[in-house]
């Protein structure tokens, strides 16, 4: 028998503790996102953080995730699941005892960096756990797990509307980290991890490494390269000779360009994390100004597309037994990109219909691209699976979450020049004057010094221009899902021409034991 057989069924049912361990994994890091961008302003005085301070704080959340999951899925078969969560679970008890002692800058960031390297060691381990205890619902499962970050932004939201309304001291806040922190390990600790497919099929490391490829591995360097670029201020030459010094290596290793098919759904996952996680990062910031006319603060519609993405995911095996996996992708993508643009034109309580819209537009998405992952390509084990996680995470830190902004001096700047030209104002040329580099070139911005002593006439304009601006984002990353869609349904094509969509599930190794 071939390896795409039909594994037959595991006598052994998966362990429901060790699931929701891994779920609540993804809780405890939603926790520690939330309250951290809540307590940062509090911080800031508290600790006399800089603007530049503060987001060097928020920075050091992204980045040590990615590599973090980028090395462990290069060793997660060696060392093990147990071991990689048990460091997942010091670093975050290390990082909320650090923070809750913090005297200065420092130990805030090293607090950070800790959580930040717990959840890439966590992520790193939950996926191909999940997608080992379930090989053929892979989708289904791996949706369920995802649930637990929007219903962790959720809880932890409301938890930190509540506190902070009764003005509790931050420390006990970030001891409320612990609560799930605490859970997850005490449900894992005495569980058996599960082999992973691949590893029980007789499948090699090297064998691995192939599926992913050349080009796989070019896709998440390259990324990590100039991430690290912008952390240590090194110049695109240096990021660029760094690639090509470990891609060689790896290409002599490898000799192979890896699969065709695994390669485009890593670079899908660029849009894909922009239009999701992007949007998320600006959600509260761009819908301010209309939740403000409702009496509201613009972060409920965060916490009201979490629990309607949680509650859906939970219930992802009622979608899954009528729609295959790329036929979920496709029509999430179209829902996104209705939502998206219904967000941009809505006013008044029709931002809360936009916002359903695009939550059950992006509810599926992630779980599903994971499941799409596994599905086709479970030689490449936890590597394959993880790749995919990275590059959506490093792709929204370093392009998605700079092109929304982007996109907002842009129409910033061409708003203003109009409206001078229009009413015979010097807005712009006395405001827009700062000119800043991006990855997508130069541009000009608003001179935050000189808005700060403007009077309140030009105060009132701008701000208008700026939230039309807010709305113009939405509507042009609207375009990233429809791209989404398109792509999703030429590979129902291709699939239909092969015979349909089929996962591949590896049969186990005469050898294997149980």
């Amino acid at each position: 028998m071939n390896s795409t057989t039909l594994q037959t069924a595991n006598p052994s049912s998966p362990s429901k503790r060790l699931f929701w361990g891994c779920f609540i994994v993804l809780v405890a890091s939603a926790f520690g996102f939330v309250f951290r961008a809540y307590l940062m302003p509090e911080w800031g005085v508290r600790f006399d953080l800089s603007k530049t301070q503060q987001g060097q704080i928020f920075g050091v959340s992204f980045w040590p995730f990615a590599l973090s999951i980028v090395l462990f899925s290069l060793v997660i078969d060696k060392i093990g699941y147990k071991k990689s969560m048990i460091f997942a679970f010091l670093c975050h008890g290390a990082s909320v005892i650090l923070t809750v002692f913090a005297t200065g800058y420092w130990m805030l960031y090293f607090g950070t960096f800790l959580f930040a390297l717990g959840n890439g060691a966590a992520e790193a381990v939950i996926n191909p756990v999940v997608a080992s205890m379930y090989p053929k619902e892979k989708t289904k499962w791996l949706n369920i797990l995802h649930a637990g970050w929007p219903l962790g932004i959720a809880l932890a939201g409301l938890l930190g509307i509540t506190l902070l309304h009764f003005q509790i001291d931050w420390k006990i806040m970030m001891l409320f980290i612990l609560l799930p922190t605490i859970a997850y390990g005490v449900l894992i600790v005495k569980e058996k991890f599960p082999l992973n497919e691949r590893v029980k099929a007789g499948v090699g490391y090297l064998d691995m490494l192939k599926e992913v490829g050349v080009l796989g591995f070019l896709i998440v360097i390259s990324l990590c390269a100039f991430e690290l670029g912008n952390l240590f201020g090194w110049s695109a030459m240096v990021s660029v000779a760094l690639i090509v010094v470990i891609i060689g290596f790896i290409g002599f290793y490898l000799r192979t360009l890896g699969r065709p098919l695994l390669v485009l759904l890593l670079l899908i996952m660029v849009p894909l994390a922009t239009m999701e996680l992007g949007t998320d990062s600006w959600i509260t910031d761009l819908m301010t100004p209309e939740m403000k006319k409702l009496g509201f603060q613009g972060g409920w519609v965060l916490v009201f597309t979490a629990v309607i993405m949680g509650i859906l995911r939970l219930y992802t095996g009622v979608v899954t037994k009528r729609i295959s996996p790329l036929g979920i992708l496709a029509i999430s993508a179209l829902i996104s990109a209705v939502g998206l643009q219904w967000l941009s034109i809505s006013t008044g309580y029709a931002i809360l219909l936009a916002a359903l819209c695009y939550a059950l537009g992006k509810t599926y998405l992630w779980g599903t691209m994971l499941g799409v992952v596994s599905e086709q390509f479970p030689k490449g084990g936890a590597l394959a699976l993880n790749f995919t996680s990275a590059v959506g995470q490093l792709g929204v830190g370093i392009i998605g979450a700079v092109f929304l902004g982007s996109i907002q001096d842009s129409e910033i700047d061409s708003k203003l020049h109009v409206y001078d030209m229009e009413n015979s104002t010097a807005y712009h040329k006395n405001y827009v004057t700062e000119t800043k580099r991006s990855i997508f070139g130069e541009y000009k911005a608003l001179d935050q010094e000189k808005l700060a002593v403007a009077d309140e006439e030009t105060l009132a304009v701008i701000t208008e221009v700026e939230n039309q601006s807010k709305k113009s984002a939405l509507s042009t990353v609207s375009i990233l899902p429809v791209f989404m869609f398109l792509f999703f349904v030429a590979l129902i094509i291709y699939f239909r021409l092969k015979g349909g969509y089929k996962p591949v599930v590896l049969e186990d190794a005469p050898s294997s034991t149980h």
